[in-house]
């Protein structure tokens, strides 16, 4: 049995995290893992309860971060454990650095075939376009204040082993650029390694 693999889809909120991985898991025979849905109820409780919408609001950040985090790793490992390849989705802030990336690759590494972190990027114009056009309550704070949210992201490139793509391709192109770099380094797709 070929071992699972893990892709790890990076950026910012509005690169369209979530829609590359409704387009990819499918064609990997993969787990979706989205960090929002797995821990969305609960942290809007906390959020409610602390009178915030913002995901990243500082104080419910500081909050849920590391929980938030823990039940998206521990739910990969359980997947990669069982034979499931995973893509998940999050902005990976910390995971980005040479030491978090660390975390995550001993971690999941030690049940899949590789780790892939893809990160999107997108200009700051359209990144706050996109936020306005989805709509979305939690990006209400954001594109209140654009200035601050852009201030207030990780806007450099990971520091880590990582295939950087331009959000605004089209999807499949995204998908297509993925599917081609997990087949050059030799990681299985749909059951062929």
């Amino acid at each position: 049995m070929t071992r699972p693999f893990a892709v790890l889809i990076s950026g910012a909120a509005g690169t369209g995290k979530s829609t590359l991985a409704a387009a990819l898991a499918p064609r990997l025979g993969a787990a979706i893992l989205d960090l929002d849905v797995a821990t969305g109820p609960l942290t809007d409780v906390l959020a409610g309860l602390l009178g915030r919408t913002d995901l990243s609001d500082p104080k419910l950040a500081e909050l849920t971060r590391v929980p938030r985090y823990e039940t998206l790793l521990a739910l990969a490992e359980d997947n990669l454990r069982a034979g499931i390849p995973v893509v998940l989705v999050a902005p990976f802030t910390a995971e980005r650095s040479p030491a978090g990336w660390t975390v995550v690759t001993d971690r999941l590494g030690a049940h899949a075939a590789g780790v892939l972190l893809v990160w999107l990027d997108l200009p700051a114009d359209r990144l706050v376009a996109r936020l306005k056009q989805r709509g979305a309550v939690r990006d209400s704070d954001k594109v209140s204040d654009p200035g601050a949210f852009l201030a207030g992201i990780q806007r450099d490139p990971p520091a880590v082993p990582h295939l950087a793509l331009d959000a605004g391709l089209p999807v499949n192109e995204l998908v297509g650029r993925v599917t081609g770099y997990m087949a050059r380094h030799g990681l299985a797709i749909d059951g062929t390694p």
